[in-house]
């Protein structure tokens, strides 16, 4: 079958991801997945929260926003801080501490801020992918100054949505997919093909084991090229 935009079930839509999109951050990559474009950055700071002082390691912690005109109607800025975006920025951190060694980066916090412009569905995904570009640019700057005690990243994440619409498993959904799937999954995975986080809800009818093994091969066919445009825009 041929979806809204023209790709087949298993197609990711056009990725392009740029390393260094902001001159001041640490480390920052602007990613875009079809129409949904997140601005990700990364602040390195001394000190860590009070909960790890005198621990002998470092935090990772992450912020996720939407711009008001990010969507087809105004979002108030208020809304950013509501309930939906803190379970996406502790998704968001959660993602990326899993691949870090927190001891490498001694008593320092760093913060991944991941600023929705466009949506038009995935953007946690996005902003879980494009966020590590930002990370490992923010790490290597870290390498180069002598900061780090050894090599923080264990590996490379990045992460996808898969779904289930019309009756068809459906890998990378946008936003008008999104909104009428039977099925939505967002899935996390390392670059050794080892799951970090799967969410996965059905909106009405329950699904079967087969569906989800489905979800989940084409979620990691779709992670597999992600990765390779992580490793693609890095090496530019």
């Amino acid at each position: 079958m041929t979806r809204i935009d023209g790709r087949s079930p298993a197609d990711l839509r056009p990725v392009r991801i740029e390393p260094g999109a902001l001159a001041y951050a640490e480390g920052s990559a602007l990613i875009e997945t079809g129409d949904t474009r997140v601005l990700c950055a990364v602040s390195v700071e001394d000190g860590v929260p009070r909960f790890l002082r005198g621990a002998g390691q470092g935090w990772l912690t992450a912020e996720y926003a939407m711009l008001p005109r990010s969507t087809n109607t105004r979002t108030p800025r208020s809304a950013s801080a509501g309930g939906r975006a803190r379970e996406i920025q502790r998704l968001i951190g959660r993602s990326l501490r899993a691949v870090v060694d927190l001891r490498a980066l001694g008593e320092r916090t760093l913060t991944l801020d991941c600023d929705v412009l466009q949506a038009d569905g995935g953007t946690r995904t996005a902003a879980i992918t494009g966020a590590y570009v930002a990370l490992r640019q923010a790490l290597e700057g870290m390498d180069a100054r002598g900061q780090l005690s050894g090599q923080p990243l264990r590996s490379a994440v990045a992460a996808t949505s898969v779904g289930v619409v019309d009756g068809d498993v459906m890998l990378d959904l946008c936003y008008e997919e999104d909104h009428r799937a039977e099925v939505d999954v967002n899935i996390v995975m390392t670059d050794a093909g080892d799951f970090v986080e799967v969410q996965g809800t059905a909106e009405g009818t329950p699904f079967s084991r087969d569906t989800l093994d489905t979800m989940l091969e084409l979620g990691w066919s779709g992670i597999a090229r992600l990765l390779a445009a992580q490793r693609e825009a890095l090496s530019a």
